[in-house]
């Protein structure tokens, strides 16, 4: 007993010295630490978003097993001086209904140092970053979507002179997050970019009423070939040049990019070549604003993984070319996905007010919005000796040359006026018109969907500080040989009471109450309350979401059916 009670002690000798070893060891770390993060500044922000969650047969939705889930991030970004740093905690535990099954456990999802000065800013670890218009790359972040491909690895920006700025990237792609760690996709991105401003490199551009910017990019893409069957690029490139021009009251921005040879699950495995084309002119004076744009994509699916799908590792990004809507029924029952199969769209977005105290302007300005969106199948002329062709190349389209099978097309007005100083309103109408069997938003409808709907937002001002702003939205869904397509007529209802600045509270209901199935015209209600103070935002919300799409920019994500309770919180710092 007595030799039991001598070891122990020892033990417990060692591992104290052992203690105050690493501690001595430690410390000037610690001490050195804590000097550097005294003398630099710190910011950031935090978010977290809670789900109770009940079973609904009604709806279709499903208790989950844990019945609770929720998604917690914190950002903290360091500077000091030159030197930056920077880390993202994400945490799932678990994910909240409709995010990626790839999100899962707690740890960290992005962490970076660098160093940065007037003429060179170097980055080391996870960064974001875009070409252009991203037509050859763009990694970016939209949390809302579950939606982020960083690049994992190393960045250099150089400015060598004013108006000349140089990038170059390279890194692996982050696939997903799994047991609280970054998984990378299989391939490895490279790119390099130019941009020049030529009225600051060139003195005699200085005072030109012109003002010119232009850009060219190349990015690569490395992957093994591991297909026993084909024979497959192990390096695909994309390359292309850009313009920004500005002229007076006059705007002009373009951009062209080429992709080389990319077999892929998402076009077959064919060996044509892809291309992406996008460009805007707007005119804008006082009152007046006119936006005309245009974009033609065909076999720009371009991943750091052959083999992925849905939002995986994209290395570019194609912008939507229609209105970001914002009502419940516009936004969220038929929104449409950029398609980088293959698509040509055109957009042409007029804005025009009516000054006070004119005859239309009335006291206080009438403004009346009208925009026109259309994206078609690019023309397509087959190759009529695919597959048996050694090229592998299955057609051929030419940018900007489209058939006539349309995708998507969106007609809307809106007429926004105050009538007094307590009372504004906003008249909307749009038609949509999608095409079911390319978009596949609904399991109930085929062909083209055609919807008309109609929106009147009033906005009360009570007394100071409060407001009731209320919403009522009809959606008419025009038969198809007779018998309804898809789930038929909607209706919603929005109440929203604020108390500025601080409370908020909103009752919204929406009714399919011309369902052809009777047993599914069901009620979806939702009350939502919230408090805000200076950069700290709670929000509850209690009821029925429907299943269905939830779109930015042309990314989607499906979301399901749910019946409970969601609670939110947010702060930045």
């Amino acid at each position: 007993m007595k030799m039991n009670c001598m070891n122990t002690y020892l033990n417990l000798a060692l591992i104290n010295a052992y203690m105050n070893i690493k501690l001595f060891l430690l410390a000037p770390l610690v001490l050195g630490a804590s000097f550097l993060f005294a003398q630099g500044t710190i910011s950031g922000n935090a978010e977290s978003t809670f789900q109770y969650l009940n079973e609904d047969t009604v709806i279709g939705a499903n208790q989950p097993p844990s019945k609770a889930l929720i998604n917690s991030y914190m950002n903290v970004f360091y500077t000091n001086g030159n030197f930056k740093a920077g880390m993202r905690l994400e945490s799932y535990l678990p994910r909240i209904q409709g995010y990626p099954n790839r999100f899962d456990g707690t740890g960290l999802g992005m962490r970076y140092v660098g160093y940065a000065n007037d003429f060179v800013d170097v980055t080391l670890g996870s960064f974001y970053e875009q070409f252009g218009a991203g037509l050859s790359l763009r990694a970016y972040e939209d949390r809302a979507l579950g939606y982020d491909n960083l690049l994992d690895g190393a960045r250099i920006i150089v400015k060598p002179k004013k108006g000349i700025v140089l990038k170059g990237v390279y890194g692996y792609q982050r696939l997903s997050f799994q047991e609280g760690r970054i998984v990378h996709g299989d391939g490895i991105v490279r790119g390099m970019d130019a941009e020049v401003h030529l009225n600051e490199v060139f003195k005699k551009m200085e005072s030109s009423s012109l003002d010119l910017t232009m850009g060219a990019s190349f990015v690569s893409k490395y992957q093994k070939d591991d297909n026993s069957t084909l024979i497959l690029p192990e390096n695909v490139g994309a390359y292309g040049g850009r313009i920004k021009a500005l002229y007076k009251n006059f705007y002009l921005d373009a951009e062209f990019i080429q992709k080389e040879q990319d077999p892929s699950n998402d076009n077959g495995n064919i060996y044509n070549y892809g291309h992406a084309s996008v460009f805007n002119m707007s005119y804008t004076r006082k009152g007046l604003g006119i936006l005309i744009s245009g974009k033609s994509v065909d076999n720009m699916s371009y991943r750091s993984d052959r083999t992925k799908d849905l939002q995986d590792v994209f290395i570019n990004f194609l912008p939507a070319l229609n209105k970001t809507h914002t009502y419940n029924l516009v936004a969220t029952l038929y929104p449409y996905a950029t398609q980088p199969v293959g698509e040509v769209a055109y957009q042409a977005d007029i804005m025009y007010t009516f000054l006070r105290k004119t005859k239309l302007g009335g006291k206080y300005g009438t403004t009346i919005g009208f925009n026109y969106s259309t994206t078609y199948q690019p023309k397509m002329i087959a190759n009529t000796n695919y597959p048996s062709d050694s090229t592998g190349i299955a057609y051929k389209a030419t940018p900007f040359v489209m058939s006539d099978s349309l995708y998507w097309q969106d007609i809307n007005l809106n007429i926004s006026k105050k009538f007094s100083k307590k009372f504004s309103a906003i008249a909307s109408y749009y038609n949509i018109q999608i095409n079911n069997d390319v978009a596949k938003i609904s399991n109930d409808a085929q062909g083209i969907i055609n919807a008309h709907i109609g929106v009147l937002e009033m906005l009360f001002k009570l007394k100071p500080k409060h407001s009731i702003r209320t919403e009522l939205q009809g959606l008419f869904v025009q038969k198809k040989d007779g018998v309804i397509n898809d789930k038929g007529n909607w209706i919603t209802a929005l109440v929203e009471y604020t108390i500025s600045p601080h409370y908020f509270f909103s009752f919204m209901n929406q009714y399919n109450y011309g369902n052809p199935d009777k047993e599914k015209r069901v009620n979806y209600p939702i009350m939502t309350c919230g408090y805000i103070k200076g950069s700290t935002r709670f929000t509850v919300s209690y009821g029925r979401q429907r299943a269905g799409l939830f779109c930015v920019g042309g990314v989607c994500r499906f979301v399901p059916a749910n019946n409970g309770l969601t609670l939110s919180f947010t702060q930045s710092f």
